[in-house]
């Protein structure tokens, strides 16, 4: 292993991992209710509007965030979203730390959406 990957890792293996859709493409992937729909934003930001059956996970809750993520299975789709799409990148950054093989974001995050 290179250096520069030990340090940065590999980015084709992110790119392989995580994939950014747009609002259209989203929304037919979430269709079907088994998907694994996760809203990554606060409880009061969750509580206002959300997507569908989405469960809320808030990013900046660390304890809980892993916890949370520990239910999910690990081989199946996630698909996240959060406010503007900033948290939710972060978020699959770390799911894929913790081994989840596919990671779907809304472009934009729910602002696009509306």
């Amino acid at each position: 292993m290179s250096l520069f990957k030990s340090l940065f890792g590999s980015k084709a293996e992110l790119s392989d991992k995580f994939e950014v859709l747009e609002a259209s493409r989203y929304k037919e992937a979430i269709s079907d209710p088994k998907v694994q729909l996760v809203d990554v934003r606060t409880a009061r930001e969750y509580q206002r509007w959300h997507i569908g059956s989405a469960i809320n996970i808030d990013f900046f809750n660390a304890r809980d965030f892993q916890k949370s993520f520990d239910k999910l299975q690990k081989d199946k789709p996630v698909y996240l979203y959060c406010q503007s799409g900033n948290r939710s990148q972060k978020a699959a950054r770390k799911l894929i730390e913790m081994g989840f093989e596919k990671i779907y974001d809304l472009k934009g995050g729910i602002l696009r959406w509306q």
